[in-house]
């Protein structure tokens, strides 16, 4: 079993990075809006339920694909066996878990009493032995798996529910209406982390799915590194401290968001996930914290104003929904601004945080364009937005992506964006440049 540090419960802090200054008639303020949450702090005023340790309690389903594919190599179902006993090891004791298999329909394999089991040395070698009955067969509907995790998720009285999706296949034996359905259905109520195995996966299921549960996705090309990824997965869930935070945007009369949007470590767009929380402030969603820092992107429209006024144009708290209804507010908050100026080298400024992560976002939407342009066979559009994308990474310094489109593309100046479509591509390649083309660097303080 790992071993934990001394359990803390994160302070939050917001910081907001602007260029207030407008000029006379402009409405659009932009804000790069920093949440960091640090160990040291003490759990106060009923956030959440704790385990025996004093840490937060926490409930994790590990779901398995066991469709037939999964025998294709016969080594890649042995992997998800050994991926899945490395996660149970990674569990705390007091974590409630179970493991779930999945093929055309939905099977609790441990504990396998319509419930969840509690880690310990004895729990963990009983879910290990009962992995041994994993076998490979059946078809793929992954929202029957979700719905399952949740039913189990939900059994416990716990602070903290996780799951964990491995997948080698497309959902071909549901709708995507039903795999939608089941997504909605459990949005808030627990977080996932979605792996495709191999490379006979759709990206944008897996990707979806860790979306609408706000939630990590990545392929696992080779099923070797299963048990590797499994673990930091598991370990990563076992280091969340507070689950169900939200952030609070509230707007003057007459202003008006444009969007929210997470733009580090990944991009993921919250604007249509928010629920409104009284006059004029609306909650969006970011899921469960520990020890981190994650960036966040927020446009709103002000009202006109004359030259020399300013005015407050939103403000940003974090709060934590109770079960009565109420919220937690956990004390942090930043302030966005506008000021309007006749001085132009001010009004026309842009903040470097606010120009990083807009090229950072538009380097996710090429990289997904491109690609989308280069499987219908438009290789001139697919090279235009592949170079762009190319460019963006190299001004950004996000040399993670830049390894990875040097898979798909020949690179001849990566300054102006200037490349050649390769014309071999292995699919785990390409793959893996869609799967990350989220990740993004966070802006060189």
């Amino acid at each position: 079993m790992a071993n934990f540090a001394k359990p803390s419960v994160p302070r939050f802090s917001v910081d907001v990075y602007q260029n207030e200054y407008l000029p006379e008639g402009g409405r659009e303020v932009n804000a790069i809006v920093t949440v960091t949450a640090t160990g040291g702090g003490t759990l106060g005023g009923g956030l959440s339920p704790a385990a025996p340790d004093g840490r937060p309690s926490a409930a994790v389903a590990i779901m398995v694909d066991c469709s037939g594919s999964m025998d294709y190599p016969p080594t890649k179902m042995r992997n998800a066996r050994d991926a899945t006993a490395a996660a149970v090891d990674t569990l705390r004791d007091g974590t409630h878990f179970a493991v779930i298999a999945g093929t055309h329909v939905a099977t609790e394999v441990y504990p396998g009493d319509g419930g969840l089991a509690v880690a310990s040395p004895t729990t963990r070698h009983r879910a290990k032995q009962a992995l041994r009955r994993l076998a490979s067969g059946g078809g793929t509907a992954i929202g029957t798996w979700l719905r399952l995790a949740d039913r189990l998720l939900s059994s416990a009285d716990v602070a903290l529910r996780h799951g964990i999706l491995l997948t080698d296949g497309r959902n071909e034996h549901e709708s995507p209406e039903d795999l939608r359905a089941a997504l909605d259905a459990c949005a808030g109520r627990f977080t996932c982390d979605a792996r495709g195995v191999g490379t006979d996966w759709e990206v944008k299921e897996v990707t979806g799915v860790a979306s609408a549960l706000l939630g990590t996705a990545d392929i696992v090309a080779d099923p070797a590194g299963l048990a590797a990824d499994f673990t930091r997965m598991m370990e990563t869930a076992m280091g969340k401290e507070v689950a169900d935070v939200a952030l609070r945007v509230w707007t003057p009369v007459g202003t008006t968001i444009r969007y929210v949007k997470q733009v580090a470590p990944a991009v993921e767009d919250l604007t249509a996930r928010r629920t409104e929380a009284g006059p004029r402030a609306g909650d969006y969603p970011t899921g469960s914290w520990g020890d981190e820092s994650r960036d966040y992107h927020l446009c709103v429209e002000v009202p006109s104003a004359g030259l020399g006024r300013e005015m407050l144009a939103a403000r940003v708290s974090l709060v934590v929904p109770q079960p009565d209804g109420s919220v937690q507010n956990l004390g942090a908050q930043g302030l966005v601004r506008a000021v309007w100026t006749d001085d132009m080298t001010a009004s026309t400024a842009i903040s470097p945080q606010v120009a990083h992560y807009t090229g950072q976002a538009e380097l996710a939407q090429v990289i997904k364009q491109g690609l989308d342009l280069r499987k219908v066979g438009d290789f001139d559009g697919a090279t235009a937005k592949l170079g762009r994308a190319v460019q963006l990474a190299s001004a950004s310094g996000n040399a993670d992506t830049a390894k990875l489109l040097s898979k798909v593309v020949d690179v001849v100046d990566a300054a102006t964006g200037t490349v050649r479509l390769k014309t071999r591509v292995t699919e785990a390649d390409e793959m893996t440049l869609e799967t990350r083309s989220t990740k993004t660097v966070r802006v060189k303080k």
